[in-house]
């Protein structure tokens, strides 16, 4: 069993800053590629930033320059720092990992959740 567990939403006035993190833990091997992705209200999930676990990473165009997204293998953990946020990052923000079990199978797993609402 692996759980992915966010924290760090909340509401912010535009301008401002959050710093979601997510921890995984279970029964893992290793995590490949980590990520946060979001999704508006009625509006198609879609990626923010991802990381791979040798530090690699990509940013959605939307949040270039202002999200950073970062790692720490030996915790199993992944953070999203979010910088000047705009009233258009208002949305559900979810944790993914790409894990490899124990059992040699690599899975995705996501996180429950956390919403992120961006007052102007």
């Amino acid at each position: 069993q692996v759980h992915l567990v966010e924290s760090g939403g909340g509401l912010v006035q535009a301008g401002g800053s959050l710093r979601l993190a997510c921890a995984a833990s279970g029964s893992i091997s290793s995590i490949n590629a980590m990520g946060w992705y979001r999704q508006a209200p009625g509006k198609q999930r879609e990626l923010v930033a991802r990381i791979t676990r040798g530090g690699s990473t990509n940013y959605a165009d939307s949040a270039k320059d202002r999200f950073t997204i970062s790692r720490d293998n030996a915790k199993s953990t992944v953070s999203l720092q979010m910088n000047s946020l705009k009233p258009e990052d208002t949305a559900v923000y979810y944790c993914h990992a790409g894990i490899l079990l124990w059992t040699s199978r690599t899975v995705d797993y996501w996180g429950q959740g956390t919403q992120v609402t961006v007052s102007s």
